[in-house]
């Protein structure tokens, strides 16, 4: 059949040829020897090419026949061009020792080059220079001797290239120059990315030690007993401080004119690159720039937190220190704080939108304030926003305001210049008029401007652990907590307070009887929410982590001579951190139900919240799973065991170990479970690969039949 299916495609394909056309247009010469050989070649060509279509014909039935029968696993296949030699290399092939050989040689090469002779030529240049003790008191002996030694090969470079230069030996002073960049982008990039952050992190430390009440020979005992992690921590600080004000100088952007913020780099800008800059920029202006850098942040770092520190000391004596210690005579221990302000506190404040537009609001309220009272509105503003803002006023009104100043076309031409010149300015630049006595009023906008962020920065640092400690008293009376407890929740009574006062300010224009029916669907809505947040974030939590508790922390930390204790607000914390962590893996995972009513909890969101279908199709199976997992194996341990007669040994090691050995239990079900159905998937692979021909089985009977039946007719074999 598969013969015939063959021949009947080559004559389908014979009868679509068309006639031979070369016969049909022979060009008659004036030979006619010529005429026969040109002919006779013609048709042996005509030959060929039938020849051709019959063996492509043949070769499309056969691939089409085997595309049907292909299968991608081809197990057999796989078994006998996979081989323990093919896998290791060990086949002993030239190509594959050729590639080891340049594998292993660029390797060396690169680390030769790259970390052994900077490392040696730092450290010869240490000893010699007699600063070993110094740099080993460091404890990164290897990495600041590493980057002494690159220092020492870009000035070797530098020396180098201007000896080529000087002989006019142009393909080495290229070379030279080259690699001079790499070595100075690199250098550039651990000062900015390593050093610069450390720096701001020490600062910040040492700034705020009266806050925490500790000296600097806590640090330096710290820093002796762990260094890697002393400096991780304060680099970590740093750069969240350096991200912290990009991004408001960002917001800056957005409300002042373009060309205010001149002398700092626009990180929006698309003609902004960091890199191009590090090569053509000579290295004297990087250095002035990390120096001013450091001064700037070094300045604001004074300003916002050792000024009001002394002042809140000054005026407030018993407010400070911050009670912070991650260590007390409490047996709850304190790690569970900074797991809740990581994934509870930080998060649901950070993720609500309205926090950036109230604080772009405040600084655009501050701004138009201090350019009215400065008469730098259009400095700070431009004049385009004044005019709109002006557009009702009088002429005369108006032509007094612009007799008051002297448009000066120079000043915003150099601003321009200047911010040309920096490569971070912004894209456009818009003109200004300047009042008289500009600089005096440009002083004093600096000066108001650090007074509102010394105001601020003691707001931040009173307002929300003084309320949080005021309401956290009623609660726990005259004992200390942890500061981020009352910061937190001082944070969340600022802003919800902030957010209700903006919300009535907004529902005033619309009348009374809205506002009433606005607060009574609010107060349905905070009512549902209060009944989810305590099934969900209290009840679900807790029993959570009670059983990571019983199944996991108590079997590793407490022997079995002595009696396991268990505080439920540590519990729930932990908790906590396990049903996001749980939530985010279900949501990542394959469809199943419990994907399905979370993602639909997340789409209705508080506004349109449903409470029934939460109990219902989350919080009862949720709860009723884990109140199972927590009860079955006490009565099993605390009423079965008892009455089978065993001793007492028995039975408390029973009740302590009776939850990770039905943990153990359950997991080798899965594993199981799993494994078999991925036998039962390699089983169809290797049966559809063996016996299947299209869509039908052939040659196969399965073994539970019946003896005289068969799934396919007897004339069809397949050899």
């Amino acid at each position: 059949q598969a013969q015939a299916v063959v021949n009947g495609g080559v004559e389908n394909a014979m009868l679509d040829q068309p006639a031979n056309p070369a016969a049909e247009n022979v060009v008659v010469g004036e030979n006619p020897e010529i005429q026969e050989e040109q002919v006779d070649e013609e048709e042996e060509d005509n030959e060929d090419e039938e020849d051709a279509v019959v063996e492509d014909a043949a070769d499309a039935n056969n691939g089409a026949q085997d595309d049907m029968n292909w299968n991608a696993l081809e197990w057999d296949r796989a078994a006998e061009e996979l081989t323990w030699e093919r896998m290791l290399g060990l086949d002993g092939s030239l190509v594959f020792l050729e590639h080891v050989f340049w594998v292993v040689s660029l390797n060396t090469l690169f680390i030769l080059v790259f970390a052994f002779c900077p490392y040696h030529i730092g450290h010869f240049s240490i000893v010699g220079l007699g600063f070993e003790e110094y740099v080993q008191a460091s404890h990164f002996e290897g990495l600041i001797t590493t980057i002494v030694g690159y220092v020492l090969l870009a000035v070797t470079l530098i020396v180098c290239h201007g000896l080529a230069a000087l002989v006019k030996f142009q393909r080495s002073r290229r070379l030279l120059g080259v690699c001079y960049i790499v070595v100075k982008v690199s250098l550039l990039v651990v000062v900015e990315i390593g050093v610069f952050p450390l720096i701001c992190g020490w600062w910040l430390d040492i700034c705020s030690l009266e806050m925490f009440d500790a000296t600097l020979k806590d640090r330096e005992l710290s820093f002796q007993s762990a260094p890697g992690t002393t400096m991780f921590l304060h680099w970590l600080v740093g750069m969240v401080y350096v991200f912290y004000f990009a991004s408001f100088i960002l917001l800056l952007r957005e409300v002042l004119r373009p060309g205010v913020l001149w002398f700092l780099r626009n990180l929006n800008d698309p003609d902004f690159n960091p890199v191009q800059e590090m090569i053509h920029l000579p290295i004297y202006r990087h250095l002035r720039r990390f120096i001013l850098s450091v001064i700037v942040f070094g300045s604001i770092v004074l300003l916002m937190l050792w000024l009001p520190i002394r002042i809140i000391k000054y005026l407030l004596p018993h407010f400070l220190p911050y009670n912070v210690m991650l260590y007390s005579d409490a047996p709850v221990s304190e790690l569970s704080l900074e797991l809740l302000l990581l994934q509870v506190v930080l998060p649901a404040l950070l993720e609500q939108g309205h926090t950036r537009q109230w604080l772009k609001g405040l600084v655009r309220a501050w701004t138009v304030t201090a350019g009215y009272l400065l008469d730098l509105h259009s400095y700070l503003l431009g004049d385009q926003e004044e005019n709109e803002n002006n557009a009702n006023q009088q002429p005369n009104n108006q032509h007094a305001r612009n007799n008051n100043a002297i448009p000066v076309v120079g000043e915003g031409l150099h601003a321009a210049h200047q911010a040309i010149l920096q490569q971070g300015g912004p894209v456009g630049f818009q003109p200004y008029r300047r009042p008289l006595k500009f600089p005096l009023r440009i002083f004093l906008l600096i000066v108001f401007m650090c007074i509102t962020l010394l105001i601020a920065s003691l707001i931040c640092l009173t307002l929300p652990v003084f309320a949080g400690r005021w309401l956290m008293s009623f609660w726990t009376g005259t004992a200390k907590i942890h500061e981020l407890y009352t910061a937190a929740c001082g944070l969340y009574v600022c802003w919800l307070t902030i957010r209700a006062v903006t919300v009535l300010v907004a529902w005033m224009p619309q009348g009374r009887r809205v506002i009433f029916q606005k607060v009574k669907e609010w107060s349905l809505m905070i009512m549902k929410t209060l009944i989810v947040a305590i099934l969900l974030a209290g009840v679900v939590p807790l029993l959570l982590g009670l059983l990571f508790e019983l199944v996991i922390v108590a079997p590793l930390r407490v022997p079995l001579d002595q009696t396991p204790l268990f505080y439920p607000w540590q519990d729930w914390a932990l908790g906590v951190l396990h049903a996001k962590i749980i939530a985010a893996i279900t949501l990542m995972g394959p469809q199943w139900w419990l994907k399905t009513v979370i993602e639909q909890v997340y789409a209705n969101g508080i506004r349109n919240i449903d409470l029934h279908f939460i109990i219902r199709k989350l919080a009862a199976p949720v709860i009723s799973v884990l109140l199972l997992s927590l009860c079955v194996p006490y009565i099993i341990a605390s009423g079965v065991v008892p009455l089978l007669g065993v001793t007492a040994e028995m039975q408390n090691l029973v009740q302590r170990r009776i939850y990770p050995f039905l943990l153990m239990v359950v997991v080798l079900m899965g594993i199981l479970s799993f494994q078999v159905r991925q036998f039962k998937r390699l089983y169809e692979h290797i049966k559809n690969d063996k016996y299947l021909v299209g869509q039908r089985l052939v040659n196969y009977e399965r073994k539970s039949g019946k003896q005289g039946t068969s799934t396919t007719p007897p004339q069809s074999s397949q050899e």
